[in-house]
């Protein structure tokens, strides 16, 4: 180790940032690893760095006792008092041992150290870099493949597009430039981990916050974001100026803002709808573009019980169940629709079902005081012609009973 080595230092606190002192505290420890190491040493040593004259020195610590039990870290009395008479029981003393080739593998010690804080320090002003800007959009170039992963080039460093953030059906290729939406940033033994995501409804949200100026404005902002990426996708919007319309605004002149937006998610369709705090209003808009005839709320059970025109029904509910499941993800309603035929041959509400069903237990009641009226006049008619049948015949019997006496 050397002066200009130690001026060096002075340089590398300017230019990365990095405290000389730190770097001379972690050469020091270095040192002491290496001393031990190469030298076969178990002695309490202590390295000193002259910053003046870029000289090591190594120093072993061993404590004054009565007499030696561990020659390692322990001086006899009698020792210390040759080295300095000053020296008494429980005073440390310091015994220069510094090897002759000492200062090469000092210097190639501290050069290591010195590589290995620079590569920490530009992490860590990665990994700060990067953290600001969670939930945000950065763009980056395609560098290479790996097990279905996608490496992005970052100038600095890699982002890491995964499988489960990609848009299924989406080309990529190496060297094209992406803009992505950063999910997550961590710290690994290899530096930092940045995960970001072409599916994310971040994404979407932040291309049309770049897209819309109303939005950069704060004139109109996005409430919610439903997707299925690459397929597509519902965006709740409001304004906070009467005289701008969120929704016409986010479209853009003939459609151009959408169009951009949609030129960069893989031709994604986009549904803009107008965001409303009255839960069915929402829900009527977030099923857009199919039209709607009603909407019932049931806060209990979270359902938003719909109805739509019959011929309206397969637009509502979308190819697979897409819209309707868009929207219930964009307004956090379960979504029940029915057409309208279904509920005009239904009872309107619980009051109506109650009253026929008081109706027909009165029909039923009379039904059956009905029945027991008919029974019983069928006995008496059936005795009546019982009484009568006796009666002809014990007529008949007195006329054949005269008819024989004659």
């Amino acid at each position: 180790m050397n002066l200009e080595f130690i001026q060096a230092l002075d340089d590398i606190e300017k230019d990365k940032g990095i405290s000389k002192d730190v770097l001379l505290e972690a050469i020091e420890t270095a040192l002491v690893s290496a001393y031990k190491k190469d030298f076969g040493s178990k002695d309490n040593v202590r390295i000193e760095i002259s910053a003046e004259a870029g000289e090591v020195k190594v120093f072993s610590r061993k404590e004054v006792v009565e007499e030696v039990e561990n020659k390692n870290s322990e001086i006899a009395l009698a020792e210390a008092e040759n080295i300095d008479s000053k020296y008494d029981i429980g005073d440390i003393v310091e015994i220069e041992v510094t090897p002759a080739n000492f200062g090469r593998i000092a210097a190639q010690t501290a050069k290591q150290v010195v590589m290995q804080r620079i590569r920490e320090a530009e992490r860590d002003v990665i990994f700060d870099q990067y953290k600001e800007k969670e939930d945000d959009l950065i763009t980056g170039t395609i560098q290479r493949f790996h097990n279905d992963n996608i490496l992005i080039d970052m100038g600095k460093t890699e982002a890491l597009l995964p499988p489960s953030e990609q848009i299924a059906g989406e080309r990529y290729e190496i060297g094209e430039r992406i803009k992505l939406y950063v999910v997550e940033v961590s710290t690994t033994n290899k530096g930092p981990r940045i995960l970001v995501s072409r599916t994310h409804p971040g994404l979407l949200k932040r291309l049309f916050e770049i897209e819309v100026p109303e939005i950069f404005q704060g004139l109109v902002e996005i409430k919610a974001v439903a997707r299925e990426a690459g397929q597509r996708s519902k965006m709740a919007v409001s304004s906070s100026d009467s005289q701008v319309d969120p929704v016409g605004a986010c479209v853009g002149p003939k459609g151009m803002r959408v169009q951009a937006v949609v030129d960069q998610l893989n031709n994604e369709k986009i549904d803009i709808v107008k965001w409303d705090d009255n839960p069915e209003v929402f829900v009527a808009n977030a099923l857009n573009p199919a039209e709607v005839v009603s909407v019932n709320i049931n806060k209990s059970e979270k359902i938003a019980e719909v109805v739509v025109p019959d011929f309206q029904l397969s637009l509502a509910i979308g190819k697979e169940g897409q819209n309707a499941r868009l929207a219930a993800k964009l307004t956090g309603w379960k979504v029940d629709i029915k057409k309208e035929s279904e509920v005009e041959a239904e009872p309107e509400n619980i009051e109506e079902i109650e009253q026929s069903a008081a109706e027909l237990a009165e029909s039923l009641d009379e039904f059956e005081e009905s029945n027991e009226e008919l029974d019983q006049n069928e006995i008496e008619t059936e005795a009546a012609e019982k009484s009568k049948a006796n009666t002809e015949a014990e007529v008949e019997e007195d006329s054949e009973e005269l008819e024989k006496l004659d």
